[in-house]
């Protein structure tokens, strides 16, 4: 309907989609499937929107859409609509990070987890724009991935779904970066070759979710290896 209105153009289009992605688990899957389908029609038609029209026709859709119509690391700014490429030494730096994701058996519903970053009123709920500003200037002048880690959204679920907080607070006794995936329930980990084995943490996410948890490892900007 948004591609319809904003192109004016009567087309219908059906898709099949194979989700790989799993639905409630805040890594975007939902998102940039609406990306890709914008993107695709806009192609079949013959391009009756540009780049800009495009963006804006997928901010229309959700906030965070507008990212997977070219993917990348990128910095997202205002509600998540405006991108813009992270420079290529920065970028060059994640290149093949490996990253562990792994996700519970229960799904977490975006609104409801924003409703409940709405309605906490808790100081500190959402973090000060300028210390978010300051931690990407940190990362960008050479210091650690690390610095980047933080998710407002984590305590605030947390509360509800104890199993995610309890996990993570294990892991990073373990010496394991990590955190919970936008509004969750996934999380993700960043492993060292020194620190814990993938294996050792594989088994300490069972333990903790059961043997059917959803835990692949990948890496940025590199394609998914087990």
């Amino acid at each position: 309907e948004v591609f319809r209105r904003r192109s004016g153009l009567a087309l219908y289009f059906s898709f099949d989609l194979e989700k790989k992605i799993p639905v409630g688990a805040g890594l975007g899957g939902g998102s940039g499937n609406a990306a890709v389908a914008l993107r695709a029609m806009n192609q079949l038609a013959g391009g009756p929107l540009d780049g800009a029209a495009l963006v804006e026709a997928a901010a229309e859709l959700g906030s965070d859409c507008a990212f997977f119509l070219e993917g990348g690391p990128a910095v997202l700014r205002g509600r998540g609509e405006r991108v813009e490429p992270l420079p290529a030494e920065a970028a060059s730096r994640l290149a093949g990070r490996r990253l562990l994701l792994f996700k519970p058996g229960f799904a977490i519903s975006t609104a409801w987890a924003y409703g409940q970053l709405r309605s906490a009123g808790l100081p500190g709920d959402y973090e000060a724009p300028a210390l978010a500003e300051a931690r990407l200037q940190s990362f960008l002048g050479g210091g650690p991935l690390s610095s980047l880690l933080e998710n407002t959204f984590e305590p605030v679920v947390g509360r509800k779904f104890l199993a995610i907080p309890l996990l993570l607070e294990d892991l990073r006794a373990m010496g394991l970066p990590c955190r919970m995936s936008g509004s969750g329930s996934c999380c993700f980990a960043l492993p060292e070759d020194s620190g814990p084995s993938v294996e050792a943490i594989r088994a300490r996410v069972q333990d903790a979710w059961g043997d059917a948890v959803f835990f692949v490892e990948t890496s940025i900007l590199g394609t998914k290896t087990k």
